[in-house]
């Protein structure tokens, strides 16, 4: 049974950074890729980054330039790395990955970014 567990959100000043993290089991981790979402509210869930098994990544224009996305296969996790945050960032992140036709997701996690 896939599982993935969000970690690290929080409240944050504009400028500030914050990194998630999302812990995976049930499925052979390193075969796939995993991505980051967002959903601020009355706004529709997107996609922010994405890293393959072959460690290529893709950022939503929006974030280019300040997100970072990363693995790790030895702990069954992948990252993100938020820099330069804006108020605009301010969402529920939820890690998701594609397995059997089948999209999975976390609970996720809350970002706020406020003064």
């Amino acid at each position: 049974q896939v599982q993935l567990v969000e970690s690290g959100g929080g409240l944050v000043q504009p400028g500030g950074s914050l990194r998630l993290s999302c812990a995976a089991s049930g499925f052979t981790f390193s075969r796939y890729a995993m991505s980051w979402y967002r959903q601020a509210p009355g706004k529709e869930r997107e996609l922010v980054a994405r890293i393959t098994n072959g460690l290529s990544t893709d950022f939503a224009d929006s974030v280019k330039g300040r997100f970072a996305i990363s693995r790790d296969n030895t702990k069954n996790t992948v990252f993100l790395q938020m820099n330069s945050l804006k108020p605009e960032d301010t969402a529920v992140y939820y890690c998701s990955t594609w397995i059997s036709r089948a999209r999975s997701w976390g609970q996720g996690t809350q970002v706020t970014v406020s003064s």
